[in-house]
């Protein structure tokens, strides 16, 4: 039987710390998943925008198996410095691999489009994603905001705001938790409220509405072509149990399933869909059943953490938040 940890976040997983920074003028934020000690990760892009950073590192193919953070951040291209920042703070706390006498943290990141959200990004020469990078990283915590937090601050889901959400499973054998950052050009609900994710929900974690009766968001409901603009959901899923490159990969792949079950449409032209993957190798994976359950559990989580992420979210600016929309 699987539940909620106690705090229904990525960090039930034992070793997964998440930390926030945010510029309330600009309306755009960082996130950094930070796992104590260094970890394990892979990745998978179904997006057909994508904006990241040091995903080929990740490759199963590709030597080094552990990172030292892993940055979610809005700004599109921009929001690459966060890992930048990211890598400073754990430079100055002696973290990294060591190559040549040097230390060098290993910092994959991905990137959600925010700048026509409002707030102010006139920001000249200096955006503001490499200090936000290095913030989040210090900020880095059990306990962390969801809603309009970190790289959720300038999110929007369709029509409505977005936000920064967050999931777990926990069992007598394995942890899983998601975090999502909720920036998609799909809807959430079916226009009644009745979130696409409520057959994953427990309790009332996102409101506790029915469930659609039927039927989807039509296509008739994206925006004209000419306000279409870049979108994208970003997240990281973690586990407890020790896998390999391709295993965690296939958990990645696995854990899209999530979106799917959260958004219509989903992954594409117009979003950057892209999931991480963290094991912190607290526990042995006792075969491929365990495996292939992982994977379940993670879509799931993903799922409920969109969720969470829109339901929490509040108004800013024009944008209404879900509980503004459906009181």
């Amino acid at each position: 039987m699987f539940c909620p940890g106690p705090r229904n976040l990525i960090t039930d997983v034992p070793g997964i710390l998440v930390g926030n920074a945010e510029d309330a003028r600009a309306r755009t934020g960082v996130t950094v998943i930070r796992p104590e000690p260094a970890a394990l990760a892979a990745a998978d892009v179904r997006g057909g925008a994508p904006g990241t950073r040091e995903i080929s590192l990740l490759d199963p193919s590709c030597r080094v198996d552990r990172i030292d953070a892993i940055t979610l951040s809005g700004g599109s291209a921009y929001g690459l410095d966060a890992a930048s920042g990211a890598m400073r703070w754990l430079a100055a706390h002696e973290r990294g691999i060591e190559v040549g006498g040097f230390r060098i943290p290993l910092v994959p990141g991905a990137i959600l489009f925010d700048l026509t959200h409002g707030g102010d990004k006139a920001w000249g020469d200096h955006p503001p994603y490499l200090e936000l990078g290095r913030a989040a990283c210090a900020a880095a915590a059990e306990d962390f905001e969801l809603g309009n937090a970190g790289a959720g601050l300038g999110a929007r889901a369709g029509r409505i705001k977005g936000g920064l959400g967050s999931a777990s499973a926990v069992g007598p054998d394995m942890a899983v938790g998601a975090l999502m950052a909720v920036n998609c050009v799909g809807s959430v609900t079916d226009g009644q409220g009745r979130f696409f994710a409520a057959p994953f929900e427990i309790g009332a974690e996102f409101g506790g509405r029915p469930a659609p009766t039927g039927g989807s968001a039509p296509a008739a409901d994206l925006p004209a072509e000419g306000r279409l603009g870049g979108h994208t959901c970003i997240g990281v899923v973690a586990t407890d149990v020790a896998l390999t490159k391709a295993e965690a990969q296939r958990v990645a792949i696995m854990a899209h399933d999530g979106m799917a079950r959260a958004i219509r449409p989903v992954h594409t032209p117009f979003d950057g869909d892209t999931i991480f993957v963290i094991s912190t190798a607290k526990r042995p994976l006792r075969g491929v059943v365990d495996l292939a359950r992982i994977g379940h559990l993670a879509a799931d989580c993903v799922a409920r953490a969109i969720a969470r992420g829109v339901f929490l979210a509040e108004d800013l600016g024009e944008l209404p938040a879900y509980r503004t929309a459906w009181p």
